[in-house]
């Protein structure tokens, strides 16, 4: 398998392929001659290092440049992976790292257009090329898919091609820990499947909800959480906080509430002006009763004299009554307070007009909110979320040309424009009035300044952090866990989240989504049961392995459209203990990394519970 990217996501998702499925990986970094060295030059040390820290492989990695391989932590089947530098996916690239002869490629520059080009590239050079690529834009995506799907048509095998976004793949997840702080909501095959953390002598929720995982206990110098325990490791780990999978019926998609393009009507005129109006509509309302009462002329003909009067084009009232006299000049008089309350408005509603465009900032007294700090392909999408499930936001963001701030200003949501490590950017935010920090900029240092920052004007902020390095994290996460207990602290790194998607993609399943517990992930897989030695033939009650994986759905074609597509998912502990999973039977499987692996028969299939005894 071949992998093409620039950035962090492409080296994690080397490491999943060779570590977690042991597949032969060929990974083609930007070369020291393509103009960037510092970001490229540095690129083979940084991947070798991370694929040995992560997975341990045992093969070679090696690139153009001679350099030394890597050496494997432990005796496992882990996928040798060669390093390839290159100044682009060209021609000669691509051939350079046998995308002829390879089983699946994965294009995941941080450019569109770098992507779509190796994409049409690739497909000219192996029809039977299964693609995974990543896209920012996706209604451009769902073309691409359909153009390319169309261009293999003739090479047989198993060429698909899967469009995915890192940014919608974590958007749901990052949104879900700001909300709730402990909610993990991921949709799957018609289903809401929620994960919610519940503390030590909390009730277990629904009848028959699964425990994902079992968290590190406050304080524990741990390797990690327990995944997919059994019942017996459950009922022992009375002091840990358990992570419990719930399940709803999927109603339709939330109510888009992506409504505020439209002119703010409410703050047309102020509302001193507004008021001033009123009084003049009231004044001049006054004058044409009094006219009417006066004269004895017609009620509508006296108000007509009445205008005629207030604005100066009427004939002087030489030679009537006293009171006609009286009443001219007091309309003349209310006619001159018109002028200047018409000048007022024409230029208050010129500024409407011009500030409808700009950003708008942060109101006074607003408490609660959520601050979100950088606007690129990760927090717009962010943004996005936040608005459709109607949470107030006020945004930060450095560059005003960012992706982000077109979409913050057309949703009105107030934004500030600055560095976050600059004196008084966080004070414009209200971060001491705000309920979440979520910082996602792109570097580690300043989202850990920022929360630092935050954390000393209100130590109960929940905060939510992006960062990429594991062992900073961990030390980050522990730290502010430790130093600010009353404060909910989650780290989050992106390419690690959306890394087994793409992994998962390029062996030839879909990921439908991710639950992150502490800094590992549990996967939810739609699978065939009747491809898979662990799931084909055995009860519904023992399709689980403690550790690996654990069936949770079945997903049944129905003639009446139930669910998306005709498919009506049935929770396995609603059916009859004695049922079997048939050959035909597409189940809904929670799985770690590992297990995944296990089932799609990269690895032997882990022992079941049917298989003792």
């Amino acid at each position: 398998m071949v992998v093409c990217g620039d950035d962090g996501l492409a080296h994690r998702l080397a490491a999943e392929l060779s570590g977690v499925y042991g597949e032969c990986v060929t990974l083609v970094l930007p070369s020291a001659r393509d103009g960037r060295p510092r970001r490229a030059g540095a690129a083979a040390g940084r991947a070798a290092a991370l694929l040995g820290r992560m997975t341990g492989a045992v093969g070679r990695v090696s690139g153009a440049n001679g350099g030394p391989p890597v050496a494997g932590r432990n005796g496992a089947a882990h996928g040798p992976v060669r390093i390839v530098e290159a100044a682009g996916p060209d021609d000669e690239a691509l051939a350079e790292a046998g995308v002829a002869d390879a089983t699946a490629l994965a294009l995941v520059y941080d450019d569109d257009e770098t992507n779509i080009h190796a994409a049409l590239r690739a497909r000219r050079l192996n029809p039977r090329l299964r693609l995974v690529i990543r896209l920012y834009n996706r209604r451009l995506g769902q073309y691409l898919e359909e153009l390319l799907d169309q261009a293999s048509l003739g090479g047989g095998g198993e060429a698909t091609t899967t469009v995915l976004s890192d940014a919608d793949t974590a958007a749901p997840a990052l949104v879900a820990t700001a909300v709730s702080g402990h909610n993990k909501v991921v949709e799957a095959g018609g289903l809401v499947f929620r994960a919610v953390e519940r503390p030590p002598g909390a009730p277990g929720g629904s009848p028959g909800a699964g425990t994902l995982a079992l968290l590190s206990a406050p304080g524990a110098d741990a390797d990690g959480p327990d995944m997919l325990p059994d019942e017996a490791a459950v009922a022992a780990a009375t002091g840990r906080t358990r992570v419990v999978l719930e399940a709803t019926h999927y109603s339709g998609p939330p109510p888009a509430r992506l409504t505020a393009r439209s002119l703010p009507l409410g703050s047309f005129f102020s509302r001193r002006l507004r008021w001033s109006m009123v009084w003049l509509a009231a004044a001049v309302g006054g004058l044409a009763v009094a006219s009417w009462l006066v004269t004895g002329e017609h009620p509508m003909r006296a108000a007509y004299l009445s205008l005629l009067d207030l604005f100066a084009i009427n004939d002087p009232a030489i030679g009537e009554g006293l009171g006609r006299q009286i009443l001219q000049l007091l309309s003349g008089l209310t006619g001159l307070l018109l002028l200047p309350l018409l000048v007022a408005a024409a230029l208050e509603g010129l500024g409407t007009f011009r500030s409808a465009s700009a950003l708008r900032r942060p109101p006074r007294g607003l408490s609660g909110h959520v601050v979100l700090l950088g606007l690129g392909k990760i927090g717009a999408r962010v943004l996005a979320r936040l608005r459709e499930l109607d949470i107030p936001v006020v945004c930060v963001e450095r560059d005003p040309q960012a992706r982000g701030v077109a979409l913050a200003r057309s949703l009105r949501v107030p934004t500030v424009i600055g560095d976050v490590t600059e004196e008084g950017v966080l004070e414009a935010a209200k971060i001491g009035q705000c309920r979440t920090l979520m910082a996602l900029t792109s570097s580690d240092v300043t989202n850990l300044e920022a929360v630092l920052y935050a954390r000393g004007v209100r130590p109960d902020v929940r905060v939510v952090m992006r960062l990429y390095e594991d062992g900073f994290a961990k030390a980050v996460y522990r730290t502010l866990r430790d130093s600010h207990p009353q404060g909910l602290t989650r780290s989050r790194s992106v390419s690690y989240m959306v890394a087994p998607a793409f992994a998962a993609a390029m062996v030839g399943r879909q990921v439908l989504g991710a639950v992150p517990v502490e800094r590992k992930v549990i996967l939810i897989a739609e699978l065939m049961a009747g491809a898979h030695a662990g799931l084909a033939g055995r009860r519904a009650a023992d399709a689980f392995a403690p550790g690996a994986w654990r069936a949770v759905a079945l997903v049944e074609d129905r003639p009446e459209p139930a669910g998306p597509g005709g498919r009506l998912p049935v929770l396995l502990r609603d059916l009859p203990s004695s049922y079997v999973l048939r050959p035909e039977d597409r189940l809904i499987v929670t799985a770690t990394r590992q297990g995944l692996a296990d089932l799609l028969g990269r690895r032997p299939a882990p022992r079941t519970r049917s298989d003792v005894g």
